[in-house]
């Protein structure tokens, strides 16, 4: 066994399952999709800690969300083997990887272009073939592969999802995310049902805020 493979063997056993994600295809994927692949060089010794992992290259910061969180989100997202799956603000693509195991189709956006770029050759290398990933600000989705029957936000919004995102989900469909709105932040789950859209507070959990996503500056004078 390599040294990433007994890293993210301890990774699933000693933060994924102690969280009680016990969906097996979410823990199979985990132990399958290498974390390290999406992760700089230079940061690979880092791919299996319990961090948020920053993995930016230009001015934004920009994160794959920690482990525990990562399969918890999943886990509450309940994804089908026949969904379209949109992941927002995916990074280098670790979480889009994951959900590609998971889903029938999976559009991620990114909003750094090299990012974007780096996310596409590892789902080239992996031969993950159900997945793509576009340049596209947070707030703004992707409409050409809508409407999802899942939104899974790679990170926290400080602001309510914008509807340019809720209208790209399926009646039916939901969306998860960390809420940043108040304190404790709180993992949430949106549901669109009857075109009503329904909020739900799952867990606390704290994740990067996404771009875009920020709350606006308060006015000082």
């Amino acid at each position: 066994m390599s040294g990433f493979s007994t890293a993210r063997l301890k990774m699933v056993d000693g933060q994924v399952r102690t969280n009680d994600v016990t969906d097996r295809r979410i823990l199979d994927a985990m132990l399958t999709v290498p974390r390290e692949a999406f992760v700089p060089a230079a940061k690979q010794a880092l791919a299996y800690l319990d961090l948020d992992l920053d993995v930016s290259e230009g001015a934004a910061k920009r994160f794959l969300i920690k482990p525990q969180l990562t399969g918890k989100l999943l886990q509450a997202a309940e994804i089908g083997e026949g969904d379209n799956v949109l992941v927002v603000g995916c990074a280098t693509g670790y979480l889009a990887a994951l959900t590609a195991k998971l889903a029938r189709q999976v559009t991620a956006t990114e909003c750094d272009s090299a990012l974007a770029a780096k996310a596409k050759d590892a789902f080239a290398a992996l031969g993950l073939a159900n997945v793509t990933c576009k340049a596209a600000a947070c707030a703004e989705g992707d409409p050409s592969a809508a409407p999802y029957d899942v939104i899974v936000l790679n990170g926290a919004a400080e602001v309510a999802p914008p509807e340019s995102l809720l209208g790209q989900l399926k009646e039916g469909g939901r969306l998860v995310g960390v809420s940043a709105q108040s304190r404790p932040p709180r993992a949430m789950i949106v549901t669109h049902t009857h075109g009503e859209f329904g909020h739900r507070a799952l867990f606390d959990a704290a994740a990067p805020v996404l771009p875009g996503l920020e709350r606006a500056a308060a006015f000082v004078f």
